[in-house]
């Protein structure tokens, strides 16, 4: 049986932050009052919110915009990313790795450079009419900033050229309340964020929490510069021996390598996703909420929504392709683990950043209803198997830029409480 306990709100680090304050005694305690109210007053100058003294000081804000803790509550108002701009990454050693062979000369020739335009034309298009859609279906949607991502940037470490804003779920990550940056950890994403702060400081400034993890540096310590891939078969060769082009030099993630389920959040140990990152992501959500690490089958890992993909509480959607070595863990806890069927997208399609499996890789905007490629019946034949319905939007040529629906969103707000689907 599906076991599912609601879990109290509130912030217990705000409940510490006064029992501390009063044991400090009452001079540092009034210094600090002082403090707050000055940067209260300043804050509700600016702020369009228009929030009384009550609601800045509440932990949670009843009107807060931002709240999420799943990836099937009710959605209300998510964030879509851009193709516009979009650039080819150079080819630096981490790319290589997280990328196919047969494309290797297409990064050669094109690193720095945009995308094929019309390719890029077309992808506008399927993701403004995906837009429209989720508006229809009475979802609030925002979107970053374009930013001309073939500027060349140089910091101590390495120089190199953006790539753009089209996966809002590879740098964003919502838990409750908070927005959480992931520090990314391909130097051609390293001011990705800089396209999401105006979006990120509106919902700062109408009460939502805002984390950034620490940025690193991404200095050559922070790869294998040697890391032997020449074929297929060395990636399963490194895959199964635990090595990867990231080392464990400094915390790196992305945030699309975390899936949440209530106070559950699976992460994997990836190509951008270190150990590192994953601890100290772990601390940062604990108590409250649990990190646990799964891993997978899987010769290239990297971003575990096209390979585990929660659709509903108690139903996941495991990669036949890459099967889970912890799936026991789901099983004995009541889940349902659902193997998708084979992709259809053909094999001339360019996909030059992910695999056919973005077929899984599908946005719920509720228990009942699923945003899903047109294209792929088979998959569609499932949901309606099923009880969910379908809401079929053609992105073919937005899957070439690396990602389906749950890659294109991040979902801010989700009508629904903190639960536990695993006590």
């Amino acid at each position: 049986m599906l076991r599912v306990r609601c879990l109290r709100g509130g912030s217990r680090g705000a409940e510490a932050a006064h029992y501390i304050g009063w044991r400090l005694g009452r001079v540092f305690t009034g210094w600090v009052q002082r403090s707050l109210q000055s940067t209260q007053a300043a804050t509700a100058s600016q702020n369009t919110c228009a929030a009384d003294d009550n609601k800045a000081t509440s932990p949670l804000p009843k009107d807060c915009p931002v709240c999420s803790y799943n990836e099937w509550d009710p959605l209300e108002e998510v964030i879509v990313g851009r193709a516009e701009n979009a650039c080819v990454p150079p080819f630096s050693v981490e790319v290589k790795a997280n990328t196919y062979e047969k494309y290797w000369g297409f990064y050669q020739k094109f690193g720095g450079q945009s995308f094929p335009k019309d390719h890029v034309k077309k992808a506008i298009a399927e993701i403004e009419e995906m837009c429209n859609i989720l508006k229809r279906e009475g979802v609030i949607v925002k979107r970053p900033d374009p930013i001309d991502w073939s500027v060349k940037y140089k910091t101590p470490d390495f120089e190199s050229t953006g790539m753009y804003a089209a996966m809002p779920r590879d740098i964003l990550l919502v838990v409750g309340n908070e927005i959480i940056e992931a520090p990314m950890a391909w130097r051609a994403r390293f001011f990705e964020y800089r396209a999401y702060r105006r979006i990120i400081k509106d919902y700062f400034n109408c009460g939502a929490k805002w984390t950034t993890a620490p940025k690193p540096t991404m200095a050559d310590e922070l790869y294998d510069q040697d890391y032997p891939i020449r074929s297929v078969e060395d990636r399963h060769k490194l895959a199964a021996q635990g090595k990867f082009v990231t080392t464990e030099f400094e915390p790196c993630f992305d945030a699309a390598d975390f899936i949440r389920a209530g106070r559950d959040i699976f992460v994997q140990r990836s190509q951008v996703t270190n150990y590192m990152g994953i601890e100290w992501m772990r601390r940062h959500l604990a108590p409250d909420y649990r990190v646990h690490i799964i891993s997978f089958k899987d010769p290239n890992p990297m971003h575990i929504d096209a390979t585990f993909n929660i659709i509903g509480p108690g139903l996941v959607l495991s990669n036949p392709d890459r099967p889970c070595h912890q799936i026991e863990l789901f099983k004995k806890a009541g889940w349902t683990v659902i193997r998708p069927p084979v992709p259809l997208i053909p094999d001339d399609h360019p996909l030059w950043m992910s695999s056919k499996w973005l077929s899984m890789n599908v946005l719920m905007l509720d228990e009942k209803r699923v945003m899903v490629d047109a294209n792929e019946t088979s998959i569609q034949k499932m949901f309606e198997n099923l009880g969910i319905s379908t809401i079929k939007v053609n992105i073919r040529h937005a899957n070439s830029l690396g990602g389906g629906f749950h890659c294109w969103t991040c979902d801010i707000r989700r009508r629904g409480t903190l639960q536990s689907y695993f006590d």
